[in-house]
This record gives structure tokens, C-alpha cells and sequence, in this order.
């Protein structure tokens, strides 16, 4: 098993460029089972949750083309689908995998889809998945760890979400474009992969009304077409670029981001000392020439500061002087990275929802073990400024969302690699 080693202490700079976002390619892809033509896709990140997402719509005899594994650009089509199932061997790492329930009921009428897995951050119900599905006709059945759906045609519904749920929005918007009558959805997600793939789905022919509001309207149509589409930038992995060139005290460029996506981490960090410089188009400059300087955090949905950022900036926290408190509001168990930076000297106490971290401590290198995506990311944060060396195990974690991320560190000056 593959696991990373960090010689900590090194001064980041550069120029990192930002690979396609995860979380708007995975809903993407599944659109595609909304067509019988093709969509092709640009600016794929290479990571894994993308070759199991591919080798899923293969399962189900869909034709996927790439020109190189793992793939950079992708051709979708699915004429016929022979296999309307998402089984559990292939998607247990991968809780995206629910995303296919949807676009299935939709055009085929049936859908057998595991219960999702991927990162134990958590409880991540899909209830209201089902519960929408269920207000627009569908019949519902769970059993033995899978949900069967099964529909003439779904019809339009207004469907309110009590909770604010992103897969549960994407979901539910690509099952709503070729239901008949209008679907009406309140209390959406607002987070800009939501958007992505209703651009995505309105170049296919969806009539689609609302998107990046917590309402949004869609008007089922009979069938869509094929289109071209490019993946939006990776917010999350820019935040962890940004926030590595702060913990390090160095001067990167990161290039190929949205700024427009950036926001709360980009206002949090300046509130810590960071310089962050806008240069150009999707272009920003990080550095610090001060003092970092600790400050409280609390996770939000879009658009405020993001869950998946909450473990990297509590890596950064313990290098800031001052008391952060950081408070988790979306899951109730992500601070187990919390323990393994813990073990390399920080100073942080875990309250519940609540982590407040004590800095500046410094950090020495230790063997650690990452829990979840995001937890790696903390950890290969600490690994960089702590003193010695820093082994990382269970790095397969970092490769399911994360694009070459020790290539990507080694050219800014790092010195970490993977090792069996």
C-alpha cells in the first residue's frame, strides 16, 4: 500500500496549475445517462473517483473513450444500457456512485444502485434523495444495501429539501429534465458544481430556471441531445494550494482557478495575514510577509467556508499565532485528522463540533495515517512545515479527489514522495 514521505521545512514556490473539479466532473458524467448521444468532456481531473465512475457507466454497457488512463478529456455515450445497476464492488470507495439513481429512473425507468460508501466523515443519509424521487411517482425499495426505483415517467413535483444537500440537488435536477410537467425545487444547493452541471444539462436541452439560487425550476422535456462541455476548476484543491503556500511562508501562483468560487477561504485567509493577489484571470498569488495570525472558523454550505476546507485550515491554525476555534456544522465526525497532528506536537483540543487549536506549536515528523480525502490533504499541510520527516499511510485516500498532488508539491519546491 502506497504511502507518502515528506522532508518537512521547505519554502514553497511557483506556479501550480488547478486540475477540473471532482465534484462537478462525477455528476457530469452520470448526466450523460440522461442521452443516447454523446457528451464529451474536457478538463477531467486524473484521480480516482473518476476511473470508478468510468468503469461504472462501462458496467452499465455504457461507451466510454478516453485517450489516456486516467483520462484527461472523455466521450460518454449510452445508446442502450444493459445493466441499469450501480453494484457494491464497484462503488464501495465512492459515495458519487448514488448519483446514477436519478438519470436511470429517468430515461429507463429503473435503477438498482448501492447504498453509497466513500469517506467515514459521517453519516450522509440519502433519504431525501429517495423522498423526492418518491413525490415525482417513482416506486421505492430498499433492500439487502440496494435501492431499487422504478417509474413509467416521473412527473413534475414541487420538492422542498429540509436540509440543504448537494448529490441530493444533482440528483433530483437531472431526474426533473426529462419528467413530465414542471419540478420545482426550494431550499437547493447553491454550490458552483451544482451550477456546473446545469449548464452542462441546459447545453443538452434542458429547460432549467434558477440555477445558483435555493430555487430552481426545470421543465421536463421529452428527451436531450449530446454537447461539449469543460469541467470548472477545483476549488477545494486550489483552497489546499493556497493554504500550502501560506503554512510554508512561501509564494505561490495558482493558476487555472475561478476566484468567484474562492471567497469565504480567500476572506478567511486574508483575516489570518495571508496576501492573497489577484494576477490576470484565474490567476491569484499567495504569500505571507507577516505574522500568521489565528482566527475562527465555521463551515457552511456554499457560499460560505467549505467542509472539505476545514481540515486543511486546521492545519494552518496550528502555525498562526492565537486561539482558532474551527466548528464542523455539516458532519459530525471530521476532526479525526485532528488526532493524527495531534501526535505531531500540535496543540488542539476536540470539543464535539468544536476544534480549538492553540498555535504556534511546532510540528516533527511522525508516521500518520490519513482517514479520509480531505484529512490527507491536512496532514500532507503539516508534513511540509514539520521538522524530520513525515510518513503518511493510506494515502489512497488523497489519490480519489486530489490530481498528482506529490508532482504538483515536488515542482514547488517540496520534498515528498510516494512510496510502496
Amino acid at each position: 500500500m502506497d504511502r507518502f514521505k515528506i522532508e518537512g521545512g521547505r519554502r514553497l514556490e511557483g506556479t501550480v496549475q488547478i486540475s477540473g473539479a471532482k465534484n462537478a466532473a462525477l455528476p457530469i458524467m452520470a448526466a450523460a445517462l440522461l442521452t443516447s448521444e454523446k457528451v464529451h468532456l474536457d478538463n477531467v481531473p486524473r484521480v480516482r473517483d473518476i476511473i470508478t465512475m468510468a468503469k461504472l457507466l462501462a458496467h452499465m454497457k455504457a461507451h466510454v473513450v478516453a485517450q489516456d488512463l486516467p483520462p484527461s478529456a472523455m466521450t460518454i455515450q449510452t445508446e442502450e444500457i444493459s445493466h441499469t445497476e450501480a453494484p457494491y464492488e464497484l462503488v464501495k470507495t465512492m459515495r458519487a456512485s448514488v448519483l446514477t439513481l436519478g438519470p436511470l429512473v429517468a430515461r429507463f425507468g429503473y435503477a438498482r444502485v448501492s447504498l453509497p460508501g466513500g469517506c467515514a466523515i459521517g453519516a450522509r443519509p440519502i433519504d431525501l434523495h429517495i423522498q423526492a424521487l418518491e413525490k415525482m411517482g417513482a416506486k421505492i425499495n430498499i433492500d439487502h444495501g440496494y435501492v431499487e426505483a422504478r417509474a413509467e415517467r416521473l412527473l413534475g413535483a414541487e420538492i422542498h429539501f429540509d436540509k440543504i444537500t448537494v448529490t441530493g440537488t444533482e440528483n433530483v435536477l437531472m431526474a426533473a429534465t426529462l419528467a413530465e410537467g414542471e419540478t420545482i425545487l426550494t431550499n437547493s444547493a447553491r454550490e458552483p458544481e451544482v451550477t456546473d452541471l446545469a449548464d452542462l444539462l441546459i447545453k443538452m436541452g434542458a429547460k432549467i430556471e434558477g440555477v445558483g439560487t435555493s430555487t430552481i425550476r426545470i421543465r421536463g422535456v421529452p428527451k436531450l441531445h449530446g454537447a461539449t462541455h469543460k469541467v470548472i476548476p477545483d476549488r477545494i484543491e486550489a483552497g489546499t494550494f493556497l493554504i500550502a503556500g501560506a503554512i510554508t511562508r512561501g509564494d505561490i501562483l495558482v493558476t487555472n482557478c475561478d476566484p468567484g468560487h474562492l471567497g469565504a477561504i480567500i476572506d478567511k485567509l486574508r483575516e489570518c495575514g495571508v496576501e492573497i493577489i489577484p494576477e490576470g484571470s484565474g490567476r491569484l498569488r499567495v504569500r505571507v510577509s507577516g505574522k500568521l495570525r489565528g482566527a475562527d472558523v465555521t463551515t457552511e454550505e456554499y457560499p460560505g467556508f467549505a467542509t472539505d476546507m476545514q481540515a486543511q485550515y486546521l492545519a494552518l491554525a496550528t502555525q498562526a499565532e492565537g486561539k482558532s476555534v474551527i466548528t464542523e456544522t455539516i458532519f459530525e465526525n471530521r476532526f479525526m485528522h485532528a488526532s493524527e497532528i495531534l501526535r505531531m506536537g500540535a496543540n488542539i483540543e476536540v470539543e464535539g463540533r468544536k476544534a480549538i487549536v492553540h498555535g504556534p506549536t511546532p510540528l516533527s515528523g511522525a508516521t500518520i495515517i490519513a482517514s479520509d480525502l480531505r484529512a490527507s490533504a491536512s496532514l500532507v499541510l503539516a508534513g511540509l512545515v514539520a521538522s524530520n520527516t513525515t510518513y503518511i499511510d493510506r494515502v489512497y485516500h488523497i489519490d480519489r479527489g486530489y490530481e498528482r498532488i506529490e508532482s504538483k508539491l515536488c515542482a514547488l519546491g517540496a520534498r515528498i514522495e510516494r512510496i510502496g
